[in-house]
């Protein structure tokens, strides 16, 4: 709890995953990826309750194991892989209320595929949607110039174009002004944000700049470069 606004963390978890199986349970480090976020959810003062969205028992047993609540299962309904976050953090709330009894004034997601992750990352991005009353905040990463829209281009029918018409006049990288991309370590929303404007970016939304690499698992070659990291981050221990 922070200045008496109650506040859930919801790991949306499930079970079925194209790209690498049952991701959710893969090992970085020693550690499964949904066991990562309980350790580090453990450290969150802030948070009341921490419960995993998954449709998996395997998963939910592995959660428990390491902090995490797993008091309810997902429907097999929004567990699909174009199932938005909305509907599965929508769950997640009225599943737990519904359980426990409490009303959560805010409702902070950590998804397993960022488990580069750190306690305070998620607690300053808690802080920061309180103090500066936000209806969301996100923790976002400075974009390398590599990847700016205005050096972006297409491909169309073998002909190549701007994506951008504006990128034809960059000649240096310091003409770009700087972009950031969700990193995926924290969201945090009020409420009404999720319920009344069902989205994750409300009217009034903030975010929590991070230094560092912050690898989103999708691929076998990111959990390599996490643990590329995790070794490089000990060698200048």
């Amino acid at each position: 709890m922070l200045k008496g606004r109650r506040i859930l963390a919801v790991v949306p978890a499930r079970g079925g995953s194209k790209g690498i199986p049952f991701k959710n349970l893969r090992e970085v480090d020693g550690v499964p990826l949904v066991g990562l976020v309980g350790r580090v959810l453990n450290d969150v003062p802030e948070v009341d309750r921490s419960v995993v969205s998954t449709d998996h028992d395997t998963i939910a047993r592995v959660a428990m194991d390491y902090g995490l609540e797993a008091p309810f299962r997902r429907p097999l309904a929004i567990s699909g892989d174009l199932i938005g976050d909305i509907d599965v953090l929508t769950h997640a709330l009225h599943a737990t209320e519904a359980q426990d009894g409490a009303h959560y004034d805010i409702i902070v997601m950590l998804q397993p595929t960022s488990p580069l992750r750190r306690a305070d990352d998620v607690s300053a991005t808690i802080g920061k949607l309180v103090e500066e009353d936000l209806d969301s905040v996100w923790t976002v990463s400075e974009t390398d110039t590599k990847g700016h829209p205005l050096k972006q281009l297409t491909l169309t029918d073998g002909r190549l174009d701007y994506y951008d018409p504006g990128g034809a006049s960059i000649i240096a990288r310091q003409q770009l002004t700087p972009v950031y991309h969700r990193n995926g370590v924290a969201y945090a929303l009020t409420r009404q944000c999720l319920l009344e404007y069902r989205t994750l970016m409300g009217p009034r939304s903030g975010a929590v700049p991070l230094a560092g690499h912050h690898v989103s698992i999708d691929t076998e070659w990111d959990i390599r470069l996490v643990e590329f990291v995790l070794l490089q981050e000990r060698r200048t221990k």
